[in-house]
């Protein structure tokens, strides 16, 4: 499979075919389908543009990798990163086998999740709950990635109908939630969503990572649940 080069901005229908090693008409189907974003120039020629075409192109490793292997591939986006190393490192010592992608920042986590395709995503409990929300949102609303069951802190679950009231109280009265998004939390976009999965969050006051060990089960059902 061939790369883009960095300096691409944009290529034509002929460039992106020879790209995924597929005909002009299955190129033109991806773009009408929005599997590939286009326009056309002044000439009535289609220009594809090229993080989407490289979007297409990692899907495609998922799916080899997919084919390839019986691992469970996850992605988690965590507040700090030896948080991710301890989970990482406890995951080692499972039956279920799991390959873990990780990511300290929201928006790196975000843009990854849409890269990788994963099997799940696990959202670090030590995320402030608003952040949390908003990525719930973006993950459920991005077509490539909203059928990917999410992790969360079950006390997070519990918080989330007064995460409004939350924001307000450190904001200063200033929405950091959208009216859309305080809309979506009303018609059940956490607790009415059968993606989400409650996991009990490691006590940074407790000795061991007892809660990591009680994830192994939660991950067999994100599994699970997105193969229903």
């Amino acid at each position: 499979m061939k790369s883009i080069t960095p300096e691409a901005e944009y290529l034509s229908t002929r460039q992106s075919a020879k790209i995924l090693q597929v005909s002009l008409g299955t190129v033109q189907k991806m773009v009408e389908l929005g599997e590939l974003i286009a326009w056309k120039t002044r000439g009535g020629h289609r220009r594809i543009l090229a993080s989407s075409l490289e979007q297409q192109l990692q899907r495609r490793k998922r799916a080899m990798r997919q084919k390839t292997t019986q691992n469970c591939v996850a992605m988690g986006i965590f507040r700090r990163s030896e948080n991710g190393q301890e989970l990482m490192e406890s995951i080692a010592d499972w039956q279920l086998k799991v390959d873990m992608e990780i990511s300290v920042d929201s928006l790196e986590g975000l843009m990854m999740a849409v890269s990788i395709a994963p099997d799940l995503i696990f959202l670090d409990a030590l995320i402030p709950p608003v952040e949390q929300v908003h990525l719930i949102h973006y993950l459920s609303k991005n077509k490539d990635i909203q059928r990917i069951p999410i992790l969360v802190d079950e006390g997070f679950i519990k918080l989330h109908p007064g995460v409004v009231a939350l924001a307000d109280e450190n904001s200063g009265g200033k929405h950091p939630l959208s009216e859309s998004i305080k809309q979506e939390l009303a018609n059940g976009l956490i607790d009415l969503n059968p993606l989400i999965i409650g996991y009990p969050a490691t006590d940074p006051e407790a000795e061991g990572n007892w809660s990591h060990e009680l994830l192994e089960p939660l991950f067999a059902e994100a599994l699970a649940r997105k193969c229903a």
